[in-house]
């Protein structure tokens, strides 16, 4: 698979939930999966980064559920999950010598994600006729494709 369509999709991810990618990049990194030693995102792989990193995805996941949790549309959230895929899709793109255009890649994903994923979650809590299993839908979607995507880089 192309790594600039790796790195979109991780950047969707990030669109889904900010920090589940920077949790599989990290993770991913310190098992060596990814290889981003020498490089400027090797920080990702530290073993203290990526574990902080993977006890704030778990907390996001919790907290995605929670009302006073802002809309990931508005400029704060939708910002960062921008920065996250571009992170996270420059990582994806760095096993090819691609760091650039992964973060351009990532970048798009994230913005594609978070208006797609709003929109279809959308849909889903109408059809459900409450939140809470579209919430989860998603998280399985996103932690899905993180998963392959981080052993497929």
């Amino acid at each position: 698979m192309s790594l600039y369509l790796l790195a979109f999709l991780i950047g969707v991810v990030a669109g889904l939930r900010s920090f589940l990618p920077l949790a599989a990049t990290g993770l991913a990194a310190h098992a060596g999966l990814l290889s981003l030693q020498g490089g400027p995102l090797a920080f990702l792989g530290n073993a203290v980064v990526a574990y902080i990193l993977a006890g704030l995805a778990l907390a996001e996941l919790v907290a995605d559920k929670l009302p006073q949790i802002p809309n990931r549309k508005t400029p704060g959230p939708f910002v960062f999950r921008i920065v996250s895929g571009s992170v996270c899709g420059a990582a994806i793109g760095a096993q090819g010598g691609a760091l650039v255009g992964g973060l351009i890649a990532g970048a798009l994903g994230a913005v594609a994600g978070t208006l797609g994923g709003a929109a279809v979650r959308a849909r889903l809590a109408d059809a459900f006729g409450r939140d809470w299993p579209a919430a989860l839908l998603e998280d399985a979607v996103a932690i899905l494709i993180a998963v392959l995507v981080v052993k497929s880089a």
